[in-house]
C-alpha cells in the first residue's frame, strides 16, 4: 500500500499535500483518543481493583 502511495505521488506531485494532511489528521486523531483513554478520570482499565475511579479525585482536580 505504501508503494502505491509513493508511486501515485511520483506520478502526480500535487497529491503529496493531500497524503501529508490525511496522515497528520489520522495521527492526530489517534493521539487524541490515546490521551482520552489514558488521562480521562472517567476511564477505568482495572474495574476489579478500582471500580469507581472518580471517587479518588482530589479536591483540586477538575471533574466538570
Amino acid at each position: 500500500m505504501i508503494r502505491q502511495i509513493i508511486g501515485q505521488a511520483k506520478k502526480h506531485p500535487s497529491l503529496i499535500p493531500l497524503f501529508l494532511f490525511i496522515g497528520a489528521g489520522g495521527t492526530g486523531a489517534a493521539l487524541y483518543v490515546l490521551r482520552l483513554a489514558l488521562f480521562n478520570p472517567d476511564v477505568s482499565w482495572d474495574k476489579k481493583n478500582n471500580p469507581e475511579p472518580w471517587n479518588k479525585l482530589g479536591p483540586n482536580d477538575q471533574y466538570k
